[in-house]
């Protein structure tokens, strides 16, 4: 696409959906690797998160763009061979294509140097190193590993009370010194050595300079944008602004990335030179909370007029629209939201609250039906139920004929998981 001295918000909006897959034609078939890979080779990752309300969060990428699939393919392609997928911290903990190790090795190597690591862990590894390499010694020895093997682990509640094992583990994880092998059902990662791990021509590839990883993850970050701000580039691998910048400016230099302008914007935008803009976006889809189309909430302000906060760390009388709410896209706008629950126990997708947007068309009530329902089956539920909470509970239980069921207790207020790592927020600190 050429890029325009200006572009619209409806254009930006397009080429944005675009970039990240809702352009795209959903499989006449069944999912398949091909599939996730061309998936990814949009978003450049998924987000992962341990808070399990309705489903985790790296599973929803992948099902709101393609639609129902099974979860066991992305278990396989993040655990066994031929693997795909390595977990490391990119945007937050996430699940990357191999082939983007190698542009990560910079990252380690500071770790390892004990920067842009959290400052308790950073502490932790210069005053413990001894102790470390005893624990990478035993996953040499005995690994895949979690925490809960290595001896003297206790349990705990909170990653602020992780075991000294646990610490080591995470240490040694961001330093790219172990990575992650699989998990327990409980989510508990088991670590391993990287070499055992990732697939031989990975280990082997040479490490490229920081300047040029840098480059090649902001023109991943730039291609899933389609048009974006410094900020938005940089955020999507969480860059410093010394890494970032510079590394923009190359990449316009080199014409990768074309200057835009973008009306209502006040900042300078850039528009990746490979960007699309379809006529039109048909998509219907609900997003998970971490979805990278919506993670950087600001951005999604600007390009869709949508104020979202997650609330589950807000207490429950403070919350305005729910303890963890998807936006639901349909068409080019996201037009309401819904705070989603699977009850297992009771076989049903629980809709503790609705609320719609301003200016959402008529259709939105049956579309979000339907998307609802799509989404019980996925999950292996039999129903949809939906509270009488929120402004649109009334038009969606009417679209799905069903009758509406007093609101429960508010979910508690959580709590990090043991297994919850600290966000990247809490490593730049």
């Amino acid at each position: 696409m050429r890029a325009k001295e200006r572009l619209t918000l409806k254009e930006v909006r397009r080429i944005a959906l675009a970039a990240q897959g809702f352009a795209d034609r959903a499989p006449d078939g069944s999912v398949e690797r091909r599939h996730l890979g061309r998936v990814l080779a949009r978003t450049g990752l998924f987000q992962i998160d341990s808070v399990n309300v309705a489903v985790r969060a790296h599973y929803m990428p992948l099902f709101s763009r393609l639609g129902p699939y099974h979860a066991g393919l992305l278990d396989r392609a993040s655990s066994r061979k031929p693997r795909s997928l390595f977990e490391y911290w990119a945007h937050e903990a996430s699940l990357l294509p191999v082939e983007t190790q190698p542009l990560l090795r910079w990252r380690m190597a500071r770790a390892q140097e004990g920067s842009g690591i959290y400052g308790g862990l950073a502490r932790f590894g210069r005053e413990q190193r001894a102790f470390i390499d005893q624990v990478l010694a035993e996953v040499a020895a005995r690994g895949p590993l979690g925490a809960s093997d290595i001896d003297g682990h206790k349990g705990t509640t909170g990653w602020w009370q992780w075991s000294d094992a646990k610490r080591a583990l995470e240490w040694l994880f961001w330093a790219g010194l172990v990575t992650t092998h699989s998990r327990r059902p409980s989510f508990e990662r088991l670590y391993d050595l990287p070499e055992r791990v990732l697939p031989p021509a990975i280990v082997a590839a040479p490490t490229p300079s920081p300047e040029d990883a840098q480059r090649a993850l902001i023109e991943i970050s730039a291609r899933a944008l389609g048009v974006a701000t410094p900020s938005d580039l940089r955020d999507y691998f969480r860059l410093s602004p010394e890494d970032a910048y510079p590394r923009i400016d190359e990449l316009v230099e080199n014409g990768v990335l074309l200057p835009v302008a973008v009306k209502g914007w006040p900042q300078k935008a850039y528009m990746h030179r490979d960007a699309r803009m379809p006529r039109r976006v048909e998509a219907r889809a609900l997003l998970a909370p971490f979805d990278p189309l919506i993670w950087e909430r600001s951005r999604t302000e600007r390009l869709f007029d949508f104020h979202y906060r997650i609330e589950i760390y807000t207490p429950a009388h403070k919350r305005v629209y729910g303890y963890y709410v998807y936006p639901f896209l349909l068409g080019e706008r996201i037009v309401a939201r819904v705070d989603l629950k699977a009850d297992r126990q009771i076989g049903a997708l629980r809709v503790q609250a609705a609320h719609s947007e301003p200016g959402a068309p008529p259709e939105t009530a049956e579309e979000l039906w339907r998307a609802l329902e799509i989404m019980a089956s996925w999950l292996g539920l039999e129903r949809v139920e939906v509270a009488r909470k929120g402004d649109f509970s009334r038009a969606l239980a009417a679209a799905g004929q069903t009758e509406m069921r007093e609101p429960g207790p508010e979910e508690p207020r959580a709590e990090q998981e043991a297994e919850t790592e600290p966000t990247f927020g809490e490593a730049q600190r």
